[in-house]
C-alpha cells in the first residue's frame, strides 16, 4: 500500500478521498523541517499548501517520493527543478480558488472606494466623522485588469455586473475572448492612462516583475487606486509609497507583498492603504475545492499513473514514451520559437504532424507545442494544462496529419494565427538533434541554441558584416550564424546563436541599420 503524508492543514475530505482510493494516509501538519524530514521515508505522495517548504534537502530525505501535490496554484514553496531532477512529479490545483480570489480583489476594491477600514476604525473609536469619509462610486468607472487568466476573467465578469467599464491587458487573450467577458482588450499604456482602478492578476515572471513601477504609475490617472491580489513582486513598493505620498495614487489595497510574511512594510500605517495577509484564497469553499482536487489528482497518479495539472511531467504512458521522447524537445522548441516571434494576441494554433509522426499518438506533443507558445508569458503552464489555458484565452487548436514530410522522415509544422496574420515554423530531427528547417516561406537548417537573435532584413550586400561588427564591438560572441531567403534581393532572415544575453543598446544599434526590416528579437530556449 502506497503512503501519502498530508503536511499542511487540508480539508478532511482530502484524507477521505485518498483512503477510499486504497492509499495509506498520514496527517501531520505543522511539523518542523527537521521533523518532517524524519517522516518521509516510505512516503510516496506529499500533499502541501503554502506553509511547507519542499526544498532539495527535504526531497533528499524522501527516497520513495513520487508526487508532490500543492493544494492551490502557487508553487513558490516547492523547488520544482530539484523535484524534476529526482523524478518527482509536482502537481497544483489552478482552478479551485479562482472565484474566491476574484471576490477578494473586488472586496478590496470596494474597501478602497468607500474607505471602509479607516471609517470602521474611526467609528469604533467613538468618533462620528461623517464628512471625513467621502467615498467614490464604482459604477461608471473604468477598471483596468492586468492579466485575464482564471481569476482575471472572473473579475471582468463581476465588474461588468457592477456597471464598470472594463479594460484588459493580456498578450495571450484575443479580442474576441475579451469581448465575451464584456471587456475591451487594450495595450498596457492605454490601460494605465484610462483606468480609475487597476487590479493585477498576472503571474510573477521576469517580464512582469516590477511592472508597476514609478514609470508605470506616472502614466496612470491622478487619483488612481491599485489592487494587488496576485504576487507582491509585481509592484515596486517604494515607488508606490512615493506616489501615495504625492497624492498621485489615491489608495492601494494589497493581499500580497514583496516579502512575506509581511510583518513590516512602508505601506503599513497609511489610511489610504488596505492590507490583508495573503488570504485571497482563504474561504471554506476554496479550501474544500483545492483539497478535493489535489487528493483526486494524487490518487489517480499513484494508482494509475495518470498525470493531471503537472508542472514538470509529460502526460505519456509507459508504452508511448520511447517512441515520443525524441520529438518532445522539438515540439517544445518550435512552440517557444513561434510564441516569441508573434507580436500580437494569438487566436489559433495549427499543428501539422507529418511523416512518421502521423502514425503516433501526438496528444502529448501538442501539449508541449502549446506549452512552448504560452511559456513566454506564463510561468506555470505545462503540457498538461496548456490546452486548458489556451482555450481560456480564446486560442483555438487545430491539428492535422499526413504521411508527406517534404523529404524528411518526420516533420512538425506549427502555425500561429494572429487574426488575419500568422507566423509559421517547421522543424525535424537529424538523429537526436533538433533542427529548424523553415520560418514562413524561408527554408534553412539551423540548430536551436539557448540564446538566439532573430532578425528580418533586406537581402543586400554588407548587412551580415554590419551585424557582425556591431556584435563584435559590443562584446557579444557569435556561436552560429544561420541565413535564409526566398529569392535573391528580397527579404531575408538571420538566426544568430550568441553566447551571452544581448543588451537593449545592441538591439537598438542593429534596429537602426537601414536594411533592418523589424527590430531584432532575443529568443530563449
Amino acid at each position: 500500500m502506497k503512503k501519502v503524508l498530508i503536511a499542511d492543514r487540508l480539508s478532511a475530505r482530502a484524507g477521505e478521498i485518498l483512503s477510499a482510493a486504497g492509499l495509506e494516509v498520514v496527517v501531520a501538519p505543522g511539523l518542523s523541517p527537521e521533523m518532517l524530514s524524519g517522516r518521509l521515508a516510505g512516503v510516496h505522495g506529499l500533499a502541501v499548501r503554502s506553509a511547507t517548504q519542499v526544498t532539495a534537502d527535504l526531497l533528499d530525505c524522501a527516497p520513495d517520493l513520487e508526487v508532490v501535490g500543492r493544494a492551490g496554484i502557487g508553487v513558490d514553496n516547492i523547488d520544482i527543478a530539484a523535484a524534476t531532477e529526482r523524478g518527482v512529479v509536482v502537481m497544483n490545483t489552478p482552478y479551485g480558488n479562482t472565484v474566491t480570489t476574484a471576490e477578494h480583489a473586488l472586496a478590496l476594491l470596494f474597501a478602497l472606494a468607500r474607505q471602509i477600514p479607516a471609517a470602521d476604525r474611526s467609528t469604533q473609536a467613538g468618533k462620528w466623522e461623517k464628512s471625513r469619509f467621502m467615498g467614490s462610486e464604482i459604477a461608471g468607472k473604468t477598471l483596468g485588469v492586468v492579466g485575464c487568466g482564471n481569476v482575471g476573467a472572473v473579475v471582468c465578469a463581476r465588474a461588468r455586473g457592477l456597471a464598470m467599464r472594463v479594460l484588459v491587458f493580456d498578450p495571450f487573450v484575443s479580442e474576441s475572448r475579451a469581448r465575451d467577458l464584456g471587456a475591451a482588450k487594450v495595450e498596457f499604456e492605454t490601460l494605465l492612462a484610462e483606468s480609475d482602478f487597476v487590479t493585477l492578476h498576472t503571474p510573477l515572471t521576469e517580464r512582469t516583475r516590477g511592472m508597476i513601477d514609478a514609470d508605470a504609475i506616472g502614466r496612470m490617472k491622478p487619483g488612481v487606486r491599485i489592487v494587488n491580489c496576485a504576487r507582491g513582486g509585481l509592484v515596486v513598493e517604494a515607488d508606490l509609497c512615493a506616489a501615495l505620498d504625492s497624492g498621485h495614487v489615491a489608495g492601494a489595497a494589497f493581499d500580497v507583498f514583496e516579502v512575506e510574511p509581511a510583518e513590516e512594510s512602508d505601506l503599513f500605517g497609511r489610511e489610504n492603504v488596505v492590507a490583508t495577509p495573503h488570504v485571497g484564497a482563504s474561504t471554506a469553499e476554496a479550501q474544500e475545492n483545492v483539497a478535493v482536487e489535489v487528493a483526486e489528482q494524487m490518487a489517480a497518479f499513484l494508482n494509475t499513473g495518470a498525470v493531471v495539472n503537472a508542472l514538470n511531467a509529460p502526460s505519456v504512458t509507459a508504452e508511448e514514451a520511447p517512441r515520443l521522447k525524441p520529438y518532445m524537445g522539438l515540439a517544445d522548441a518550435l512552440g517557444r520559437f513561434v510564441g516569441q516571434i508573434c507580436d500580437d494576441a494569438i487566436t489559433g494554433i495549427d499543428i501539422a504532424w507529418r511523416g512518421d509522426l502521423a502514425r503516433l499518438n501526438t496528444r502529448p506533443l501538442s501539449g508541449l507545442v502549446l506549452q512552448g507558445v504560452l511559456s513566454s508569458q506564463l510561468d506555470s503552464v505545462n503540457m498538461v494544462n496548456a490546452p486548458f489555458v489556451a482555450r481560456e484565452r480564446g486560442i483555438e487548436l487545430r491539428e492535422s496529419s499526413t504521411g508527406e514530410a517534404d523529404g524528411y522522415r518526420a516533420l512538425i509544422e506549427v502555425r500561429a494565427a494572429m487574426g488575419e496574420r500568422s507566423r509559421t515554423v517547421a522543424g525535424t530531427l537529424f538523429g537526436d538533434r533538433l533542427r529548424l528547417v523553415r520560418v514562413q516561406d524561408i527554408h534553412f537548417e539551423a540548430a536551436f541554441g539557448p540564446i538566439m537573435l532573430f532578425l528580418r532584413n533586406h537581402d543586400r550586400p554588407g548587412v551580415i558584416g554590419k551585424i557582425g561588427t556591431i556584435l563584435g564591438e559590443e562584446g557579444v560572441n557569435i556561436a552560429n550564424f544561420h541565413l535564409g531567403r526566398p529569392v535573391s534581393g528580397g527579404h531575408a532572415l538571420a538566426l544568430i546563436e550568441i553566447d551571452e544575453d544581448c543588451p537593449e543598446r545592441v538591439l537598438d544599434r542593429i534596429d537602426a541599420l537601414p536594411d533592418t526590416i523589424a527590430r531584432p528579437l532575443v529568443l530563449r530556449f
